[in-house]
């Protein structure tokens, strides 16, 4: 089970990918060059996991003064849309990476990939076979027993070459032959067991049309790929430690030089509470669970940001996490509090109510409208203060009162004085209900002489409220996101659907909130710390005539307090 890590500082982790760099600088390997690489595939929307990913490749760039590209792995052109391509593009530009002129996909180099699949034919190093995927799959053993060889193994390298020039033709049917590489059978790698490098897919390619119905595999495309572009460093995340022998393998029938490519694996990034496989979120989008790949309850990094949040929070949240050789699972709350100490330092302070309930000052004129001021954010001086307008009739929320409190309720009550903040003391003198017995509004009297929420006798209270005049506030709808699962590993039980762990209560939507007239001018992600209710922001559904908030995060973690009171 994952620590909580809430208000806690990040440890600091040495990271074994720099140590590693270090070393083959210091050994004059690559002539002093760093070159990484981000390789997404354009078959999805990327993650929070992807992020980290972003974030380790060019910020090792950066560290080392190299360069970092980006890559787009689209050898399946049966999953792969442009739309993908462009939401990756966006999402790294708004982490605040560049690749400059560097933005390359492994289609650049489907020619040279047939080439080199030509080569290995040639040289005796590559066969054609008609069996079918599954046949194949089960010819390749156990990792403790040999596999079989295929009876098209020994075909003549003319034969094979003939074989594969009639594959790219388009001659054969899809799923009819492969091309498989030629190196062992009995290797205790899986992976080295005559992997398949080419398979027939007549699908139209978002780049190269309907040239091609031959496709390279990842594994044959990758590491060639990299050669050709001169990456020096291939960070992949740990489940590719096992193709590390076959990415070798092939870069030592490519190389004509002592450069060569370098892969390094660390462990990916696990979320509590959260389903990080592509595949899985695909089933959320298709099947109508969320609102499509942007729902702000998705660690998708586009839901992310239109949760509201920000860039510097999810760089500084890859920072405190490390890297590592360990799988783990990360307590999704340290996410959080990434994003509350960066909103807590930059957001704009506002007032807003969200279950209002209204409050007539009986002593205050009728006409006349106040203009008070109020500071704009404690942790930034130079983001000034504002004006916040007050008037007789105002909104506080409806947990601010209670008719019959308990010992320890020091909010508003019957008899009881409490400071509006910004404003003045007021006390409750009347509670109105309607015919059901509803409280509908509550009477107020203040002291005029309490202006900025100071006494000037001394005497004190216990609570300070935030409101909204009634006159002036923008109505709005606030969703309040909460995370999308209710179990810190969903994805874990073998014998449940993930989907069964869903929060039911993951949104909530409120129609009608008060906000102060300060938000009138906000743009779409623009921040805001709602005071004693949370972080927001400004979401893209908005309109002049209805403004919708969502919820980032609230003030503080209060999940774990609240599964624990269930």
């Amino acid at each position: 089970m994952a620590n909580n890590t809430e208000n806690k500082e990040p440890a600091k982790k040495s990271n074994f990918i720099h140590l590693q760099i270090e070393k083959d600088l210091k050994e004059g390997k690559n002539n002093g060059r760093v070159l990484t690489r981000f390789p997404p595939e354009p078959n999805g929307y990327l993650h929070i996991g992807h992020a980290k990913s972003i974030c380790l490749n060019f910020g090792i760039a950066e560290k080392f003064g190299g360069k970092c590209n980006l890559r787009f792995d689209d050898t399946n052109p049966t999953k792969e849309e442009m739309e993908y391509v462009e939401s990756i593009e966006k999402d790294v530009r708004w982490l605040g990476f560049d690749w400059e002129d560097r933005l390359f996909y492994a289609s650049d180099y489907f020619q040279k990939l047939h080439d080199f699949a030509v080569k290995l034919i040639k040289e005796g190093k590559a066969y054609v076979d008609d069996q079918s995927s599954e046949t194949i799959s089960q010819q390749k053993g156990t990792p403790t027993r040999p596999g079989q060889e295929s009876p098209y193994r020994n075909r003549t390298s003319e034969e094979n070459l003939d074989l594969f020039q009639r594959m790219t033709a388009g001659e054969f049917d899809e799923g009819s032959r492969v091309l498989r590489a030629k190196i062992d059978m009995a290797s205790p790698n899986m992976h080295m067991r005559d992997p398949i490098i080419y398979r027939i897919l007549k699908a139209h390619h978002h780049r190269t049309g309907d040239k091609w119905c031959v496709y390279p595999m990842y594994d044959f495309a990758h590491g060639q790929s990299d050669y050709w572009e001169g990456i020096t460093h291939s960070i992949c995340t740990l489940e590719f430690e096992v193709h590390r022998p076959l990415y070798d393998w092939f870069i030592d029938q490519l190389m004509n030089s002592d450069y060569r490519p370098r892969q390094i694996e660390f462990a990916r990034l696990n979320l509590t509470y959260t389903i990080m496989s592509k595949r899985r979120l695909l089933e959320l989008v298709k099947d109508g669970h969320v609102n499509g790949w942007d729902d702000p309850r998705m660690p998708t990094i586009t839901g992310l940001r239109r949760r509201g949040y920000t860039p510097e929070s999810i760089r500084n949240f890859s920072d405190r996490i490390g890297v590592t050789k360990v799988d783990g699972m990360i307590d999704v709350s340290l996410l959080e509090y990434s994003v509350r100490e960066h909103l807590n330092k930059t957001a704009q302070r506002v007032m807003g109510v969200l279950n209002p309930l209204k409050v007539i000052i009986t002593n205050f004129p009728e006409d006349q409208d106040e203009i008070l001021e109020a500071v704009n954010n404690p942790e930034d001086e130079s983001m000034g203060k504002r004006k916040v307008p007050f008037s007789r009739e105002f909104y506080i929320e409806r947990d601010d009162f209670m008719e019959d409190p308990p010992r320890k309720f020091f909010r508003l009550a019957p008899g009881r004085e409490v400071r509006l903040r910004y404003a003045y003391f007021v006390t409750c003198t009347d509670v109105i209900k309607n015919d059901k017995g509803e409280i509908t509004e509550l009477h107020c009297t203040y002291d005029p002489e309490s202006k900025g929420g100071n006494s000037p006798d001394g005497r004190k209270v216990k609570a300070t409220l935030h409101w909204v005049s009634a006159k002036h506030a923008v109505k709005s709808e606030v969703r309040l996101y909460d995370r999308l699962f209710n179990d810190e590993d969903p994805a874990g039980h073998k014998d449940f659907d993930f989907k069964e762990f869903m929060n039911q209560d993951s949104l909530q939507v409120l129609p009608e909130c008060y906000l102060e007239p300060f938000v009138k001018d906000a743009k779409p992600l623009d921040h805001f710390q709602f005071e004693r209710l949370g972080y927001f922001n400004l979401d893209y559904d908005s309109t002049p005539e209805r403004p919708v908030f969502n919820r980032t995060v609230p003030l503080r973690d209060s999940w774990a307090k609240a599964q624990n009171n269930k």
